[in-house]
């Protein structure tokens, strides 16, 4: 299922505290950066990030998923609903990819 665009701009009217957010449409999916670098991806309506240790940490419910066959798993975000959560998810998951960069 692809992702709508009404879903990326949900997901982008919640993360609209970092201007340096951005995206850029992958077929039907949707690649997200934060300050140029990926941090995830919107795909098949769901916010997936880049697995992080901290950010596996604070999740009490962590669900691990792969957008498609032969993918890495990625941290699934069902609480897209809560923008400051979901906005520190997204610093501390870039923090700790430029870290081990």
């Amino acid at each position: 299922m692809a992702s709508s665009p009404d879903y990326l701009q949900f997901i982008l009217d919640q993360l609209s505290d970092l201007p340096e957010i951005a995206y850029r449409k992958m077929m039907w999916e949707y690649i997200l950066y934060f300050l140029w670098k990926i941090i995830g991806w919107i795909y098949g309506n769901r916010l997936l990030l880049k697995p992080t240790e901290k950010v596996k940490n604070l999740m009490e419910n962590l669900e691990m998923q792969i957008p498609y066959p032969w993918a890495k798993p990625m941290i699934y975000i069902d609480n897209v609903d809560n923008s400051e959560y979901l906005t520190n998810l997204v610093k501390i998951t870039y923090n700790e990819l430029t870290q081990s960069a």
